[in-house]
């Protein structure tokens, strides 16, 4: 069977929102309403600053994951994309989640519809489905366990050496996680927008101005920007790379920008430089975790919307893909 990839919905035809007074002072207000509403803010590296600044826990998708699962809030606000919201109500279909844009979409999860997918996997009847945390509710119920960057390694490891692996959505994390652990899998072709943009050409210009940096990347990127990597891993693992490796005080970091505010702010006077994406932009923005602002957080705080809702018989059946995950930490 051939796989069509579907073209990303844009995301972005929102409708009209409330304007917000500017002289209204959100920090104050956000923090007022998250007393109010026993809310918990979890806010995903790749958010502006001011949101990290402000949420009660920043983090990866597995740390989130975490926090969500094991928070006593009776409300959640997730600044991050769909997905992750998903994955916090799934954990917590008792609580209400809130996401300040529902807009906030993910390229591989767009590009893995549950149809699609379904149909696919006739073809492995006898495959373990790991399925990348970057998945719809619906892919999850689909799957046997969920992985992030963080643990992908690990969760593969954790399969009998005799059983055969599909993995999804992002090829390039599977490629890297099959040369980490020698495994053979079945690989669903999608891809994250901004990963797919660094190319080793333009990553040997920018090497070539800053000879001293070293190159950090996530495994997201495509096998020719791994193979100049001068380090490799999660999101997370990126962040506490630079912060406290020493002998270098620059680096490229070829993942989305937002993870550079973590790292100045944890290692102050820390040269990081990002890596130019073929878009010729000056640096790797993801557009859709760009659409939560803090006039949106203090409005889905104020108004307890939009909320993110997961049916009930598909919750049942990702919730044990996702609590397997959570297992092997």
């Amino acid at each position: 069977m051939s796989v069509s990839i579907p073209k990303m919905p844009l995301h972005l035809g929102m409708p009209e929102r409330e304007i917000i007074d500017p002289r209204l002072d959100l920090e104050a207000e956000i923090k007022r309403l998250r007393v109010e509403r026993k809310a918990i803010i979890l806010a995903h590296y790749y958010q502006d600053g001011e949101i990290q600044d402000i949420a009660d826990v920043v983090g990866d998708s597995l740390a989130l994951a975490q926090r969500a699962r094991a928070t006593d809030a009776e409300v959640i606000a997730f600044c991050g994309v769909h997905f992750m919201a998903e994955t916090a109500k799934i954990l917590n279909m008792d609580k209400i989640v809130v996401m300040p844009d529902s807009d906030a979409g993910c390229s591989l999860a767009d590009r893995c519809p549950p149809d699609q997918f379904s149909e696919w996997l006739l073809q492995y009847p006898d495959h373990v489905v790991v399925s990348y945390i970057n998945t719809s509710a619906s892919i999850k119920a689909l799957s046997d366990i969920i992985c992030t960057s963080t643990n992908a390694v690990r969760v593969v490891e954790s399969i009998p050496a005799d059983r055969k692996i599909v993995f999804a959505p992002d090829r390039h994390l599977g490629r890297w996680v099959m040369k980490q652990t020698g495994r053979e899998m079945a690989l669903w072709p999608g891809f994250c927008v901004v990963h797919e943009q660094f190319t080793a050409r333009k990553l040997i210009k920018l090497r070539r101005e800053y000879p001293e940096a070293e190159l950090v990347a996530h495994p997201e990127c495509e096998q020719s920007v791994l193979d100049m990597a001068d380090y490799i891993g999660s999101t997370n693992q990126l962040i506490e790379y630079v912060v406290n490796t020493k002998s270098v005080d620059e680096f490229i970091v070829a993942t989305e920008m937002g993870v550079m505010h973590q790292m100045r702010k944890r290692r102050p006077g820390v040269r990081v430089i990002g890596a130019e994406p073929a878009s010729g932009c000056e640096c790797a923005v993801c557009p859709y975790m760009r659409l939560n602002t803090m006039e949106k957080l203090y409005l889905a705080l104020r108004d307890l919307k939009p909320q993110v809702d997961v049916p009930a018989e598909i919750a049942a059946r990702a919730v044990l893909p996702v609590e397997r995950m959570l297992a092997l930490g």
